[in-house]
């Protein structure tokens, strides 16, 4: 099959996946991985190979942005110390305790180990998003491990290029304590500006299509701009989300939700491809190996994996612990709870940027195939056995019932109505009544209902007779569609919360 054959069959495979996915409420992206690994070994399947520098540009900067776009500066001010545990931390921690198990266990050299530390230690942006957009938790725990998937594989990066330049150069230089000292501060410098100079030129194509294809390129140029100038790219992507987001001022509401709809359903295309790319390459892996070679490498493969999983719990419950009998160390912040941290610590799934650095590593890398196939499997059983396991074990720990975002809807809708009602005091009209009506109808749950199925059998009986009238020919397909959207806007803004939303699978 040609290549493009060869993604519509693997696109309709995920179709099918992400259904069964949703009957059985399991994380997509474990789903998908593991089928993909599955598939690798089908005979006749295609092989399709990632390469590396696409792979992270293309995968992980629209993800990125997308979830800095929507993750509040207010929250990194008051999560600061959680999220420099978790995006620091537990990087340096992992990598330095996975370098310890590959030196001693698979015989690499100290800066060797340290790039494999580094490879397997961020958790992945796309799976914590992916999981945690289908679960209900506590909104500070949701906060603490977006934010983490948003700064801890700049971390990685940073240590994996130093690392890997050292092992290159033979030892750690002046020239790369530089340019590790630089790229982080470098890359927030560089997104801010680089957000500066898009708000300017989007001005240009304000209110087009246009606009939302320049968005993308956007998320793509700041990422290998940055990566060319030995920045971190990572930092530069969430820096310009972040001042984007803080200024719409020049967005209209109808290219808002327009970008939003547009956003939504291509990163989770993206998502889809990855997660089922990566388990697919597991035979380009294996092929290389003969069984005895295999073996030992599994061996290591699963000490790595141990140490990972092991690591991440022994930081986060250990910071747990203190955070609870320490105010100093928490701050401001609540106390946090032995269920919250049990399942952070158990929400760390690796992804897609461990797989592209591990594939992006020169040929004559000390024993290559083994930190690849260590990789793979880290990728893998953390997608797999956390992946999955994550929704039964937020049940078991209770995390599902502890905040209730339908009455919060609730209570702020109706904190909405009465700003607004307060707003018409100046307006004595009818029309500043009807207004009134309509804020008081928010405000009375029962009114409410029966104001949403009137409103319902209104617009049904006006979508009828549109259609008749287009039916009979006495309007054209134009002035059709202008009114079908007019009429879907009415009937989308009376449907109940539930019924407004699409479901990712």
């Amino acid at each position: 099959m040609s290549f493009f054959e060869s993604l519509l069959a693997l696109l309709f495979a995920a179709v099918v996946l992400l259904q069964v996915a949703r009957r059985l409420s399991l994380p997509y992206p474990a789903m998908l991985a593991l089928a993909g690994g599955v598939l690798a070994f089908v005979p006749g399947a295609p092989s399709i190979a990632i390469d590396p520098r696409t792979a992270l540009a293309l995968f992980i900067a629209p993800v990125l942005l997308d979830a800095a776009y929507d993750f509040p500066l207010g929250a990194l001010r008051r999560l600061w110390r959680p999220l420099t545990i978790l995006a620091v931390g537990a990087i340096l921690v992992t990598t330095a305790t996975v370098a310890w198990v590959g030196v001693a266990y698979a015989g690499l050299p100290l800066a060797a180990a340290v790039v494999l530390g580094a490879i397997v230690a961020p958790p992945d942006a796309a799976a914590a998003t992916a999981v945690l957009a289908a679960t209900s938790l506590p909104k500070r725990t949701v906060a603490v491990l977006k934010g983490e998937s948003l700064f801890n594989d700049a971390t990685a990066l940073l240590l994996f290029g130093a690392a890997l330049a050292a092992q290159a150069g033979g030892g750690f230089t002046m020239a790369v304590g530089l340019r590790l000292a630089l790229a982080g501060p470098g890359g927030i410098v560089f997104g801010i500006a680089a957000a500066v100079v898009i708000r300017r030129l989007g001005r240009f194509v304000a209110g087009t299509l246009g606009g939302n294809i320049l968005q993308f390129v956007n998320a793509f140029a700041v990422w290998i701009v940055a990566d060319r100038l030995h920045l971190s790219p990572v930092l530069a992507v969430v820096a310009c989300a972040m001042t984007i987001a803080r200024d719409t001022t020049n967005q209209s509401p109808r290219m808002r939700i327009h970008s939003f709809a547009v956003w939504a359903t291509v990163v989770f295309l993206l998502n889809v491809v990855a997660f089922l790319l990566m388990g697919m390459q597991a035979r380009l892996i294996v092929a290389r190996m003969t069984p005895a070679h295999l073996r030992a490498s599994l061996d290591v493969a699963a000490a790595v994996v141990t140490t990972v999983v092991v690591s991440r719990f022994a930081l986060v419950m250990g910071w747990n612990r203190l955070a609870r009998r320490f105010t100093a160390i928490r701050g401001d912040l609540p106390p946090p709870t032995l269920a919250q941290g049990v399942f952070v610590s158990w929400c760390g799934m690796r992804g897609l940027i461990t797989m592209a650095t591990a594939f992006a590593l020169p040929s004559d890398f000390p024993q290559r195939d083994v930190v690849v196939l260590t990789a793979f499997a880290t990728v893998f059983v953390t997608l797999v056995v956390q992946g999955l396991t994550l929704t039964p074990l937020i049940r078991l720990l209770g995390l599902d019932t502890i905040d209730d975002s339908d009455r919060e809807l609730v209570d702020s809708r109706r904190d909405l109505a009465a700003t607004a009602t307060t707003a018409l005091a100046g307006f004595p009209q009818a029309e500043a009544d009807s207004l009134r009506v309509a804020y008081a109808i928010q405000c009375d749950e029962a009114a409410a209902a029966r104001y949403r199925d009137a409103g319902l059998a209104a617009t049904g009986a006006e979508r009828a007779r549109l259609d008749a009238l287009r039916d009979d020919a006495l309007l054209g397909d134009d002035v059709y569609y202008r009114l079908q959207e007019e009429i879907d806007w009415r009937e989308l803004a009376l449907l109940p919360e539930d019924q407004r939303r699409i479901a990712e699978i």
